[in-house]
Parts: C-alpha cells; sequence; structure tokens
C-alpha cells in the first residue's frame, strides 16, 4: 500500500538536497574521470586484445586438456601484475590482485572448445584436431564463445590494473576448465577454491548470445539457466524373430511406449506457471529388419530449474518406466534400468538485487538502449556452483550479444536463422563484442569495489 508523504521542515530538505548534490557530485566526476581513462586504455589494448582473440579461438582445447589455454591466460594475468596459481582444479587458474580495503570481486571465464568442425570460412578458424576421451582424434572449436570470455577477462584485467586508484578490495580471475562437460567449477570447488582464496563478496560472468546484436547486453533476475541432468535408460526385452512377435517381449515396442509416455510429465503433472522439458535425444535397439532385439538404449536430457521440480520429473520418469514395463507383462527382473548420470549442472539462480545493479552501471556506462531484460533458457552453465555453497555467495551471470548487428537485423526482416552456440557457423563479432564485454566487466568492478569520496 502506498503512503503520502508530508514535508515537515522545508528549509531541512533544502539542506539534505544540497549535501546529497555535494556529495553525488564528485561521485559522478570520479565515474566520468574512471570511464575516461578506461575508454582511452582500452582503445591503447583494443589491437592486442583481438590478437589475442583470434589465438585463442584458432587453438582450441577440450576439456580438461585447457593446458596451453590457462598457460597462455596466466601469462596475461601476471603481465599486468595478478599473482596467479596454474593448475587449480585439474587445468584451472586462479589469479588474485588485493587492493586495499574492501569487497572481494570474482569474476570468471571459461576455457573449453567443443569437438566441433569449424565451417565459418574465418582466415582465423580453426583446424585443429584432438583427442578426445574416448581415444578418437576429432576437430576442435570455440563453438560456444569461451575464447572471447577467455578474451574479455584479460581485457578487463589490464584496464582494472590499471584503474587501481577507482576501485579498492581484491580480485579473483578464474580461468575455469570444462564448462561444457559441467565438471569446471565443481573442480574447482572441490581443490579449495574458497579455502585457498579470498571468499568473494559477488561473483559475475558473462556468456556470449548468439541472439543478441554485438554490443547489447541481456541480464535475468532469478533462475538463468537450467538444471542439467542426462539419464540412459536400458530397456530390456525378450528378443526372437520379426515373423513370430508373440514369441517375444518386444522392448523397441516397449520403448516407443516409455517415450510417448514421459511426454506427460510435462503436460499434466509440471505446472503450466513452472518449466520442464524431457527429451529423448538418441534412441537405439536391433540390428537387422526381421530380429525382434533384447534391449533398446534411450539417452535424455531433462531440464528444471527448482531442486523440487527437479526431483519430481526425474521420480516420475522412473515411475513411468517401471509402469510401462509392468503394463506389458515384464516379469521384474526385465524391468528397464533408468540410470542417472554423473554429468548433473546445477541451475543457474543469479541474485535478482545484484543482477538489478549491475544493469543500471551498464546502463550507465554502455547505453540505457543497450542492457535490457531477456527471459531465462533452458541451456545449463556450470557457474552457477559458485553461488550454492554455504558461503552463499550472490552471483549474476549476464549475456553478452556475439552477433554482427547487420546480420541480426537481417534475421529479424527475413526470418533467416542465425547460427546458435555450438553450430559450426557459430562466430562472435570480435570488435563490439570485445569492447562491450570488457567495458562491463570493468564496470562492474568499479561500482561494486568504488573508491569512496
Amino acid at each position: 500500500m502506498g503512503s503520502k508523504i508530508r514535508l515537515v521542515n522545508p528549509i531541512g530538505f533544502i539542506v539534505c538536497l544540497l549535501i546529497g548534490m555535494v556529495i553525488t557530485v564528485p561521485l559522478t566526476l570520479q565515474a566520468k574521470e574512471a570511464q575516461e581513462i578506461l575508454q582511452e586504455r582500452l582503445e591503447a589494448e583494443y589491437a592486442s586484445l583481438e590478437a589475442l582473440y583470434k589465438h585463442f579461438h584458432s587453438n582450441p582445447e577440450l576439456s580438461l586438456q585447457e593446458t596451453e589455454s590457462a598457460k597462455r591466460l596466466a601469462s596475461e594475468f601476471r603481465k599486468v601484475g595478478y599473482d596467479v596459481t596454474e593448475g587449480f582444479g585439474a587445468t584451472g587458474l586462479v589469479a588474485v590482485m588485493e587492493n586495499g580495503e574492501g569487497p572481494t570481486v570474482l569474476l570468471r571465464a571459461d576455457m573449453d572448445g567443443l569437438p566441433v568442425k569449424e565451417e565459418t570460412g574465418l582466415d582465423y578458424a580453426s583446424t585443429a584436431r584432438r583427442i578426445d576421451p574416448a581415444g578418437n582424434e576429432v576437430y576442435a572449436m570455440h563453438a560456444c564463445g569461451h575464447d572471447m570470455h577467455m578474451t574479455v577477462l584479460a581485457g578487463a584485467a589490464r584496464v582494472l590494473s590499471s584503474l587501481r586508484n577507482h576501485w579498492r578490495g581484491t580480485l579473483v580471475l578464474i580461468g575455469q576448465p570444462a564448462e561444457e562437460i559441467g565438471q569446471g567449477a565443481k573442480a574447482m570447488l572441490n581443490a579449495g577454491l574458497f579455502e585457498k582464496f579470498p571468499v568473494p563478496d559477488y561473483a559475475f560472468a558473462f556468456h556470449v548470445n548468439a541472439g543478441l546484436p554485438a554490443g547489447k547486453i541481456g541480464y535475468v533476475g532469478g533462475y538463468a539457466l537450467a538444471n542439467v541432468d542426462a539419464m540412459d535408460i536400458y530397456v530390456k526385452g525378450v528378443g526372437g524373430h520379426g515373423a513370430y512377435p508373440h514369441m517375444t517381449r518386444d522392448p523397441i515396442v516397449l520403448a516407443s511406449q516409455i517415450v510417448t509416455a514421459l511426454q506427460t510429465i510435462v503436460s499434466r503433472e509440471t505446472s503450466p506457471l513452472d518449466s520442464a522439458v524431457v527429451t529423448v535425444g538418441s534412441i537405439h535397439g536391433g540390428t537387422k529388419h526381421n530380429i525382434i532385439p533384447d534391449e533398446v538404449h534411450l539417452q535424455l536430457t531433462i531440464r528444471t530449474y527448482s531442486d523440487e521440480s527437479r526431483e519430481r520429473t526425474i521420480t516420475a520418469i522412473r515411475r513411468i518406466v517401471e509402469g510401462q514395463a509392468m503394463a506389458a507383462g515384464l516379469p521384474k527382473e526385465l524391468y528397464p534400468e533408468a540410470i542417472l548420470m554423473d554429468e548433473y549442472t546445477p541451475a543457474l539462480y543469479n541474485d535478482p538485487g545484484l543482477s538489478s545493479r549491475l544493469a543500471k552501471t551498464l546502463s550507465y556506462w554502455i547505453g540505457d538502449t543497450n542492457v535490457f531484460e531477456v527471459d531465462p533458457v533452458m541451456g545449463g552453465e556450470d557457474f552457477g556452483r559458485y553461488g550454492r555453497t554455504g558461503h552463499k555467495v550472490p552471483i549474476s551471470i549476464f549475456w553478452l550479444g556475439a552477433v554482427d548487428p547487420e546480420k541480426w537485423r537481417q534475421s529479424q526482416q527475413d526470418g533467416t536463422p542465425l547460427p546458435s552456440l555450438h553450430s559450426s557457423l557459430f562466430a562472435p563479432l570480435p570488435g563490439p563484442t570485445i569492447r562491450t564485454g570488457v567495458t562491463g566487466m570493468a564496470a562492474v568492478v568499479l561500482d561494486l569495489a568504488s573508491v569512496p569520496k
């Protein structure tokens, strides 16, 4: 409910207003001075940052193999005065700069590429080939923009080092491995990130966005990305000749019924105001036209936001799988196995207050029309783990537009699809993406750790 405000003492009010003006003006001047220095420094550094970006882009490394990427990033941090620890959390690194009394701010970039053959046609396109965990030689590409994440963090490290008169506190910079397989943040935390290094008061990250024009930033308060689970279901049966199905217990028919029944979890068991995804991404079974197999293998991805919704969805899958087997008349020893894989990535919850504050800061630095609220997505991001420890660190991840604005406008006009993240055709536009990312990341620190006047 609203209430009326009555001005009791007009003279006192005017005095307070004048005091507020005296306090506000130096802060504004300070911010403008920092902006000018940052932009001057950024332009001086831009050519080398673009070269760094192209180096990372041309030399991707797969998850938990990011040794050269980490070594290069560590070198970048050391050159501008950070204390760097390498080989932390497998192939990760931690860089720290202490700059007096003040808050501790953590900035994170992930480093791993994907087993994708690049088809962008860029003159700095990756032709790298790596060995995957199964021992196969595969092409590798930074199809999710982690090359840009590393570049932006390196650029922010440089400009913030030169702006030490404008902030006080401690910076903790993270080069994180294995985000693509959901293991990197967990590895960093299990290695003692918050025990061996300063515990952050705030943690912040950007992720490039394949649907936003370069120069724009999107933000979300609350749930921004989903819980991600993978499940394998082994549907068993009694195989035999395709001409005599009555002599078998057909696992292909049972698997088909399971796939159909799973769709009711979202449509009939999940509140329309909640969100969940149950997708069967792979189904394999059988060897020949006229042979009914003994087993069919299903692979699922499960997406939810809240922990309660996650548990409810997983429980429902197992109940449906068992119920369909019972209805098919299978003996209990042939009931399907539903195995939850060790690939869980928790939902990423952006602290609403922090996100709102930083959105205002970014609007000031790069313009009101360039920062706007966007919808949450069902993708996954293990940055959320940094906010789920007992330290309850407020975290926020923002979307960094990476699409050539002309191509984005064309897509809006004629519906031409843009290459998505993980596409062999995805390629951020370096100039405005690097400049916006570095400016935004530095602005966040200058806000959270500003020097009082």
